[in-house]
């Protein structure tokens, strides 16, 4: 979000080291710019690693037993690795398996943000990945090495800053990066600043005192708005002596940045300094509505918040994270989130705040169970996406505080039905279940409900085994309590399980049972929170007329399975949703199949798909599952060879997803016929090509294939892409480097005299120049780079 000051000698010589080695960890102090340097690198040497350039933040992972079915087990970073590079969770295939897996003959580079406080899985995961896949390349980022055999290990140093001795004439602070960088934030903040004679002596020495740390002379610059240079280094020298005195006895995460932190934090009001505390709750971005939820009390009040939001972003504590939608959201950094904990601690707020974040995420997840069969279900899935850090930690703080696991069964199962499925955090939602299960052991319809839905997760990951169990201690708990709702849940899973094995009269039976509770009024039941049942139950009866709309279809009562499936499609259309429409599609289109309705079919198919297409609602499961069926279709219509693409993109997709078709019972034998008739008349040889064109394709390609799209991959990013500046300003600051002043320039483009000047200061503040000599100095610089890439 702004422009990259300086470093060309770290880049040079980071590039160098990887073309030699294959773990090059950047390490160094809190705050002198690891991550933005791995990054930059990253984004230069995108061409040279044609397997992709892959970025995973540590920061938010903060007890990785919830991530993994071990407690500090090394795959909980596979599992969080793989979730960056977009794979789905394979059930009952360890993340670390799945990784190497994918990375085995990939050239690709892979940068690890922020190790330093997960060393010894992050060493095991380094040392696992390289063994396995010889063309990775690793960048590592931590405060300390990660003692790995063949680690080659870059300091990161802070940025060069003016001594004391040097003669701080105006042209000679200019080329110091500290002081460049200075002058951007600081232009930043108050468009109007300038580098002169009266200032220059106060810049340098601030630069100079903070050690050319980019993140505390950042924090100075931004008081630039309110301060003058040299009253910004009067209120840091008294800092400075603390910063020196506590370099051996603070920790090694607090040093020179605690100093900065606490200079910072003075420089904030009373009421600035409790948000600042209280904001350090929350794991991911931050959003004002959950602000207000968690902070807001009679020393904050609610109405004051906006205005002290605004204080701490104008102070740089927090950052507006412009990178989402219409919703503003803020950041915060992981050092300054770490210095507000700290005061969260001393002020003894630690457990309430804690209690009052968990409490707001989990109103939020029933909101949006409660909201999700609407057309703001893309709402919903966005905004839980971007929640799910908070709903981590608001899991991890809930089981380790007495009494609070009913907590997290609420949250688990509150979110939409479908968000598991959505996201495939399978493992992980088995894991928050497992851990609050063992401590909410009164017997209530939420441990039934929960027990109900740990089974259905595992089962969804073809672990039978594991869920059947839990399926039937949920059910028994369910009707021993009289909990109707949780009665139609367990035999609503049940069937789905049933369905599965083929067993359709079964399946029929059970599901009729649901459709008679949920038809029969109820009385509220112990356990459950009222507001949350008309969602449960809307997901529940769309559920079981889909289910019951496949299942007589597959016995050849069509015109049951039509009147079921229009009743659910009835239901949704006019509230706009998409998961549940797409899928009683399908159900349409396999009734339709069934009939030997081929056109119909065709047709249903791709209406279902086209719900999938964009990215809220990307939904492999599906998709695979459309795929099949259309294939089957053409198949009919002997087009074989688009019959065996299908077949192989499907294939795929169920690859990735830790399943096979085989597992589905109920729909086995139309996959066999279809695959011997498409073998048949294709032959051996072409049907085999023809599918590995299909599993070759991505999702958004396989979905194009079957809607007869053409679809192409993005271009490559244009040089341009790498740097701060439009196409516009790269224009104009060659031209700058050739010596044109801002009236040549307006001929040279043909554009006015104000429009050139506009330009050029627009190039200034995002480079960082203080100066039109600067602009020529960069230019020649990239032009370096670009002949010697």
């Amino acid at each position: 979000m702004t422009s990259f000051v300086g470093r060309r000698r770290e880049l040079g010589g980071i590039k160098r080291l990887l073309g030699a080695a294959r773990l090059v960890t950047l390490h160094g102090v809190g705050g002198t710019g690891k991550t933005r340097l791995a990054l930059r690198t990253a984004a230069d040497l995108r061409r040279a690693y044609p397997d992709g350039v892959w970025f995973v933040d540590l920061t938010r992972l903060r007890d990785p037993g919830l991530l993994a079915q071990e407690v500090q087990d090394p795959g909980t970073l596979a599992y969080l690795v793989a979730g960056s590079l977009g794979l789905q969770d394979r059930g009952g295939v360890p993340s670390m398996r799945q990784l190497t897996e994918h990375l085995a003959d990939r050239r690709a580079l892979l940068v690890l943000d922020n190790c330093e406080h997960l060393l010894p899985a992050c060493a095991v995961l380094v040392e696992e990945l390289l063994r396995a896949c010889p063309a990775l390349r690793i960048v590592a980022t931590s405060r300390e090495p990660l003692a790995v055999a063949g680690e080659v290990n870059f300091v990161v140093p802070p940025l060069p800053a003016p001594r004391p001795d040097d003669r701080w004439n105006l042209a000679g602070v200019g080329r110091y990066e500290a002081v460049t960088l200075f002058i951007a934030r600081a232009q930043a903040a108050e468009h109007g600043f300038a580098l002169t004679a009266d200032n220059r002596t106060a810049v340098a020495e601030i630069c100079h005192r903070l050690d050319g740390l980019p993140l505390a002379i950042e924090l100075a610059a931004a008081w630039v708005r309110v301060l003058a240079p040299q009253q910004i280094l009067d209120r840091l020298a008294d800092r400075f002596a603390l910063l020196s005195q506590g370099i051996r006895a603070g920790p090694e995460r607090q040093r020179t940045l605690r100093a900065c932190m606490d200079w910072s934090f003075e420089l904030c009001s009373k009421p600035e300094r409790v948000l600042w505390r209280r904001l350090s709750a929350f794991a991911g971005g931050i959003e004002l509505d959950a602000v207000e939820g968690v902070c807001a009390d009679e020393v904050l009040p609610a109405g004051d918040l906006l205005e002290l939001m605004a204080g701490l972003v104008d102070k740089s504590v927090i950052c507006r994270d412009d990178s989402h939608d219409e919703h503003a959201r803020y950041r915060m950094l992981d050092t300054v989130r770490a210095f507000g904990h700290d005061k969260l601690v001393e002020a003894g707020e630690l457990a309430p705040v804690r209690r009052r974040h968990a409490d707001w995420f989990e109103r939020l997840a029933a909101r949006a169970g409660a909201d999700w069969v609407s057309e703001r279900q893309a709402y919903w899935l966005a905004r839980l996406s971007r929640a799910h850090p908070d709903l981590r930690a608001a899991v991890e703080h809930c089981v380790a505080e007495p009494g609070r696991p009913e907590v997290v069964l609420r949250i688990a199962v509150t979110l939409p039905g479908l968000y598991w499925w959505t996201t495939g955090l399978f493992s992980e939602g088995r894991r928050w279940l497992d851990l609050a299960l063992a401590q909410a052991t009164a017997p209530t319809a939420l441990r039934a409900r929960a027990l109900l839905l740990s089974g259905q997760l595992a089962i969804t990951q073809n672990q039978a085994e594991a869920g059947m169990p839990l399926l039937d201690e949920g059910e028994r708990l369910a009707r021993s309590l009289g909990a109707t709702l949780e009665i139609a849940l367990a035999t609503y899973t049940r069937a789905q399980f049933r369905l599965y094995r083929g067993e359709l009269p079964a399946v029929i039976e059970d599901l009729d049972s649901v459709a008679d509770i949920l038809s029969t009024p109820r009385r509220h039941e112990p356990g459950v929170e009222p507001g949350v049942e008309p969602g449960v139950e809307l997901d529940l009866r769309l559920g079981l007329l889909i289910a019951l709309g496949i299942a007589t279809a597959l016995i050849g009562d069509h015109d049951r399975a039509e009147g079921c499936l229009r009743e659910a499609l009835a239901i949704l259309e006019p509230r706009g949703e998409h998961r549940f429409r797409s899928y009683a599609l399908w159900a349409q289109a396999l009734s339709a199949w069934r009939r030997g309705e081929l056109d119909r079919t065709v047709a249903l198919l791709e209406e279902s798909l086209r719900l999938k297409q964009t990215p809220e609602y990307s939904d492999r499961y599906g998709t695979a599952r459309c795929l099949e069926t259309m294939a089957w279709a053409v198949a009919g219509r002997r087009q074989y060879r688009r019959a065996a693409t299908l077949l192989g993109a499907a294939e795929a997709l169920w690859t990735e997803i830790g399943l096979v078709a085989t597992a589905f019972g109920h729909l086995i034998d139309d996959q066999r016929a279809c695959e011997r008739a498409t073998r048949a008349g294709l032959g051996d040889a072409a049907f085999t090509d023809a599918f590995a064109r299909g599993q070759a394709l991505s999702y958004d390609d396989a979905i194009g294939h079957a809607l007869h799209e053409q679809r192409r991959p993005a271009p490559p990013a244009p040089d341009d892409a790498l740097t701060p500046l439009t196409r516009r300003e790269r224009q104009v600051a060659g031209l700058i480097a050739e010596g044109l002043s801002n009236k040549e320039i307006a001929a040279a483009l043909v554009i006015s005299q104000r429009t050139a000047e506009s330009h050029v200061e627009h190039i200034l503040t995002k480079l960082g120049c203080a100066g039109r000599g600067q602009v020529a100095a960069w230019v020649a610089a990239e032009r370096a780079d670009d002949r010697h890439p």
